[in-house]
């Protein structure tokens, strides 16, 4: 039956392969039916699915080639998905400036959906992450939690990545390692000198003398009292104090004078 099957199909093509389509739909030119080889008359029936079922014996036109049930592979490729990693959720952690001072310990609760031991389902769960703030982080500073992020059957959880973002301070101003403050002077003071004190965020009192004139640019440094270095929290930055000086509104005219003379000033 299958040898019939066969003898059939070779006949059919050989005649597609003589005649083209109209050999098939038409059948065999009279010329070429009194010969043996060409002497059988195919009628095209019009219906293209059974056509090919009756050229290829069935629907599959490699059924002669394979002769199990395995899955045909190309090139070498093995069955299997090949995961990939989500992108990194990012997320900002505010800090206050003695959190970066002193260095902090905080816990942040996340949600993430874990799979269940079947490998298929899986459920919601809560996980507590902990960042140990170290002194002298900078802004910007990212702290990177590896493959905490969604399970799926098929894909590599995400890394959750937390972005430090520096709380504004009242008293003073970070830039890189040093510590701005600023304060209100007289005009007076900014001439004649004066003394300050300055609370530090480690909650020392510095009290600061001030002898030279202090003009609209100048700054006064205190060397190793700003910020300490997150390599080597031992060294510090810098506390760099800076001044709005506040010029009288009026000036009376013996006051002026009485500047001029101090200053001698020739007009």
């Amino acid at each position: 039956m299958q040898q019939t099957q066969k003898s059939n199909r070779l006949r059919k093509k050989a005649t597609y392969d003589k005649f083209g389509e109209e050999g098939l739909k038409g059948g065999i030119p009279p010329e070429f039916g009194k010969t043996g080889a060409w002497s059988s008359k195919y009628i095209y029936h019009g219906i293209p699915q059974k056509t090919f079922r009756q050229f290829f014996g069935g629907d599959n036109p490699f059924a002669d080639f394979y002769t199990n049930d395995a899955p045909l592979q190309f090139g070498g490729l093995q069955p299997g998905v090949v995961k990939t990693q989500d992108s990194a959720i990012e997320r900002d952690l505010h800090l206050s400036l003695d959190d970066l001072f002193h260095g902090c310990t905080k816990k942040i609760k996340i949600s993430r959906r874990v799979m269940n031991e079947d490998g298929y389902t899986s459920s919601i769960k809560d996980k507590i992450l902990s960042i140990d703030v170290k002194p002298g982080w900078k802004e910007g500073t990212r702290i990177i939690f590896p493959k905490e992020g969604d399970q799926s059957p098929n894909g590599i959880p995400a890394d959750i990545v937390f972005i430090v973002r520096q709380k504004s301070h009242p008293q003073f101003i970070r830039q890189l390692n040093d510590l701005i403050y600023k304060t209100q002077i007289s005009l007076e003071m900014a001439l004649t000198g004066f003394s300050m004190d300055v609370e530090t965020l480690d909650g020392r009192l510095l009290s600061i003398r001030i002898n030279d004139i202090v003009h609209p640019s100048y700054k006064k440094v205190v060397t190793g009292e700003g910020m300490p270095l997150s390599q080597d929290p031992a060294q510090r930055g810098n506390l760099v104090l800076t001044f709005d000086i506040q010029f009288p509104e009026t000036l009376s005219t013996e006051g002026a004078q009485l500047i001029k003379q101090a200053l001698n000033l020739k007009y």
